[in-house]
């Protein structure tokens, strides 16, 4: 890996749901939902609420919160029209200002369209400058420089632009730092500050000493404790930081069901907000729960206004895939292929068509999409297109029983997945990562189903029939296993299964897997 391809992957990991493409969606702000909203509404004054020394607001007012509610349901046009008014009469308002530079890099995250990023660093540089003049000496016209930097640092390293994303990178963290020291109690300060450091703190040794260097200190503890405070006070910015830290819980703290259940409530109590119906597809397929993934995506709104998100096609297209539904999900993949404008999962997406395509017998088929993940254009940063791109390299024949268990397992038909792997007839001949494999995928079907004791029996087959083999199953075998008993209380196993995951050398998803056994060892100290 080149070093700018290093740095670009580090920075992927630090930010992994404002710089991966689509998944940028996970990280927008968040409006109050129902009653919250209104509570809200009602907390602020019709002009803002003033700073009593210097008489400039330190919130939103009235028409940037309308406008940055609407751009939250990814409307962007009729966000900006709400937002005029408020431009006309205080065109360099702290607020004015951060809804704007929200509303273009949303278009430019989502999208992924090139052409939007270099108009979108000029606004964002002479918005900066804007705010370096103002006579505005509030929390929010700091908050506001910082988090406008910190939104170019994520569009430069998602384009490319690494160098320029660090510096900028570094200048967010510690404006950020400041707000937070010279304004202690400005909670949307904590939120920002909070991510970042629990980021940079669940990062892998190997990438620390260039954060390092960076002036980056990161803190797991420090940075969940500045979310938890956001969180749990009123602010413009709280249901931001909730459901941020329902996601950190959710990934790195095993707390499952009350963010699918958060996610939920929200895209039925706001049936038309597209953001809010993503999460719900989003968390519910990471859940295993595809069913309601689909009834969700099946729901979601549509029409004039609203961005077009091509990720939802991709995320539609594995959950039919699990189904078995391959022409279904063919149609998905290739409409996300069509629409998406950006280099991120393409390769992925040409790897799930294969799966298509080999799994119902069309031959000719699978190996034009085979040979669309090296052809079709797209990088290997995220960990679904370096497996694809691995998959393509090595030439390795997958086992369609095997492949159909692990996409029943995805998919959350545990039974099904069982029933599948007792077809599945090993020989002398059968290659070493399939022998690997069958353990694993028959553990993780046990596993869902509640069966700890049949899991981690088989979980020790796989961790021991693999010794050093470069691939991910015993790695994230010794994941679960650290899970399984840091859930029964025996902290001591549960950490030498962590230190384990660590000890494996380079695999297919090594970087997520190390982040969350590296947040678990923490979480036991």
């Amino acid at each position: 890996m080149t070093g700018l391809a290093w740095l670009l992957n580090t920075f992927h990991q630090l930010r992994w749901p404002l710089l991966l493409g689509p998944l940028a969606l996970l990280w927008l702000p968040w409006p109050a939902a129902g009653a919250g909203q209104a509570a809200a509404e009602r907390q602020a004054p019709a002009t803002g609420a003033l700073d009593p020394l210097t008489g400039f607001n330190f919130q939103l007012t009235p028409a940037a919160r309308r406008a940055y509610s609407e751009l939250l349901k990814l409307r962007p046009a009729p966000a900006r029209a709400l937002l005029l008014s408020e431009q006309q009469r205080a065109a360099g308002s702290a607020g004015t200002l951060l809804v704007a530079d929200c509303i273009e890099f949303t278009e430019l995250m989502v999208t992924q369209d090139a052409r939007r990023y270099e108009p979108l660093i000029e606004a964002q540089d002479e918005r900066l400058a804007q705010l370096e003049k103002s006579p505005e000496q509030t929390a929010l016209r700091a908050y506001a420089a910082a988090e406008i930097r910190l939104h170019q640092a994520a569009a430069q390293v998602a384009f490319q632009h690494e160098i320029q994303g660090a510096w900028s990178m570094r200048q967010a963290y510690a404006g950020m730092q400041q707000v937070v020291r010279r304004y202690p109690s400005y909670l949307p300060a904590r939120k920002t500050l909070g991510m970042m450091q629990f980021f940079i703190g669940s990062l892998p040794e190997g990438y620390r000493w260039f954060l390092k260097l960076l002036g980056l200190p990161g803190s797991v503890e420090a940075g969940l404790l500045n979310l938890r405070v956001a969180a749990g006070q009123p602010n413009d910015f709280q249901p931001e930081a909730r459901i941020m830290l329902a996601l950190v819980e959710e990934t790195y703290y095993k707390k499952t069901e009350q963010a699918v259940q958060l996610a939920s409530s929200w895209a039925i109590q706001q049936p038309d907000n597209l953001l809010f119906s993503y999460l719900a597809i989003s968390l519910n397929k990471r859940q295993h729960h595809t069913e309601a993934a689909l009834a969700a995506y099946g729901a979601r709104p549509t029409g004039a206004g609203y961005l077009p998100v091509a990720y939802l096609h991709h995320m539609a297209a594995d959950l039919l895939l699990y189904q078995g539904q391959y022409a279904a999900s063919e149609r998905e993949n290739l409409q996300f292929l069509r629409e998406f404008q950006g280099q991120h999962y393409r390769k992925d997406a040409a790897f799930k068509l294969y799966l298509t395509a080999w799994l119902r017998g069309d031959k000719a088929a699978a190996e034009r999409y085979r040979q669309q993940i090296a052809r079709g254009g797209g990088r290997t940063v995220v960990e679904e297109d370096t497996y694809a791109q691995r998959f393509y390299d090595g030439r390795v024949p997958l086992n369609a029983t095997l492949t159909r268990a692990r996409l029943q397992i995805d998919g959350g038909y545990y039974s099904e997945a069982l029933a599948t792997l007792d077809t599945f007839r090993p020989t002398h001949q059968t290659p070493l990562r399939d022998q690997i494999e069958a353990p694993y995928r028959r553990a993780r079907a046990w596993q869902g189903l509640g069966r700890p004791d049949s899991a981690r029996l088989l979980y020790r087959r796989t961790i021991a029939v693999a010794g050093n083999a470069p691939y991910y199953f015993a790695p994230q075998s010794a994941l679960q296993l650290g899970y399984l008993y840091q859930a029964e209380g025996q902290k001591s196993t549960a950490r030498a299964y962590f230190q384990k995951v660590l000890a494996y050398p380079k695999h297919e998803y090594k970087n997520s897997t190390d982040t969350k056994a590296k947040v678990a060892l923490q979480d036991l100290d």
